[in-house]
């Protein structure tokens, strides 16, 4: 409790300080605690605070004697205050944490987890000497989900060749991170949809909330190649009754048993899982439908065939645009005066509001209209008998 104390203190000084003109005052007291006590609750109370206070700033200023600290508690025999001094150390810009990190990162025979931390802390301050190693390090199966998420954050001309290259060797996840990463930004897009076109990319990974992001970069040569491949999306629904009627029919074209639960279940893995919880498996982008009325068919086919007829605003979309040209499409989840927090459909991204050009909330779901229309027959009527089915089953063998 007397830690919980001093950290709650600590967190609300540091917070405090983050626009404080007393900072300089101060951090250099926090700081000469850090010195001074060979506590190791201390260090970590006093490391979290101020860790908390610079959540969204990419840099700040070193604050006096910082090097000592830095000289001393990397060699703690405490793994978080090691971590959170060298994060903190990389922050207010020292060059030995940088290189330390850098070269973590690229050693492969170091501990995976210690070198996606070293890359993580790296793309929290943007180290303009990263995208070439994250490039570098997309074929390498420990740190590439970490290094393919991290290089849309960078406008670099060699990251498509780089994530089309390995794509080939990608799990599906992995596929699905580099599809995000590949619809940022114009420059990147182009690269995907020739590789789609020459069919080094099929043509049915590109889901349509991807279609959409694509469009939503607002770039008339990718809308002319989108309507090659993809054909005219379409941004309103038809008759509701209508559609349902003539989904329904394609259902039961099945026979009694319209349909395959487990082959169902890896459509559902393929299309909703990114978004949606079922049965304690999926993400949190879109609501947890396991409790939701599964079980009555026109139901599920007017909450997918019509996403955008009732939107919480917890589930509406967000397009977000960085000055350097990258395209951010999720659900903000938070935002302070220092960064946006945004749920895309893939990961959680922190974008300090200083590099957000334009924020334009839509009135539609993160859910796109058309999920079912990119799939075979067999495929709906597989995906629609696993999500009315009352429990799990099991995946094929």
């Amino acid at each position: 409790m007397i830690a919980l104390a001093r950290f709650v203190s600590l967190l609300a000084v540091g917070c405090a300080l983050a626009g404080s003109a007393t900072a300089a005052d101060a951090l250099p007291k926090l700081t000469q605690m850090l010195v001074e006590s060979s506590d190791a609750q201390v260090q970590m109370d006093v490391l979290r605070g101020l860790s908390e206070a610079l959540k969204g700033r990419r840099t700040a200023p070193m604050p006096a004697g910082w090097e000592a600290v830095e000289a001393k508690l990397a060699d703690s025999a405490n793994g978080e205050v090691r971590t959170l001094t060298q994060t903190l150390s990389l922050t207010f810009g020292s060059p030995r944490a940088r290189t330390a990190l850098r070269a973590t990162a690229a050693d492969t025979k170091a501990e995976a987890g210690a070198r996606r931390t070293a890359l993580e802390s790296l793309l929290a301050i943007r180290d303009d000497g990263l995208p070439k190693l994250l490039q570098a390090l997309v074929g390498d199966p420990a740190v590439r989900v970490v290094a393919i998420r991290g290089l849309a954050a960078f406008d670099d001309g060699g990251t498509p060749a780089a994530i089309l290259g390995a794509y080939g060797r990608l799990t599906p996840a992995e596929r699905r991170d580099a599809l995000n990463a590949l619809a940022s930004r114009v420059a990147f897009a182009k690269p995907l949809l020739a590789a789609v076109a020459a069919q080094q990319v099929p043509k049915a990974e590109l889901t349509a909330d991807l279609v959409r992001q694509l469009r939503g970069l607002k770039d008339e040569g990718l809308r002319q190649e989108l309507t090659k491949l993809w054909g005219v999306m379409r941004e309103t629904s038809p008759d509701m009754e209508a559609e349902i009627a003539r989904m329904k029919k394609v259902y039961w074209a099945g026979g009694s048993t319209p349909g395959d639960a487990p082959r169902g279940r890896v459509v559902f893995n393929k299309v909703c899982s990114q978004c949606h919880r079922l049965f304690d498996t999926g993400g949190n982008v879109g609501p947890d439908i396991t409790g939701a009325n599964r079980g009555d068919l026109d139901y599920l086919l007017q909450n997918i065939l019509f996403p955008n007829a009732v939107i919480p605003n917890e589930y509406r979309a967000s397009t977000l645009e960085t000055k350097d040209g990258r395209v951010v499409m999720g659900v903000v989840k938070s935002q302070d005066a220092a960064a946006y927090t945004v749920q895309t459909a893939t990961e959680v991204v922190t974008l300090p509001k200083a590099e957000v050009e334009k924020v334009e909330e839509s009135e539609q779901s993160m859910m796109p209209e058309g999920l079912l229309g990119q799939l075979p027959e067999t495929e709906i009527r597989d995906l629609l008998y696993y999500l009315t089915r009352p429990g799990q089953v099991p995946l094929p063998k």
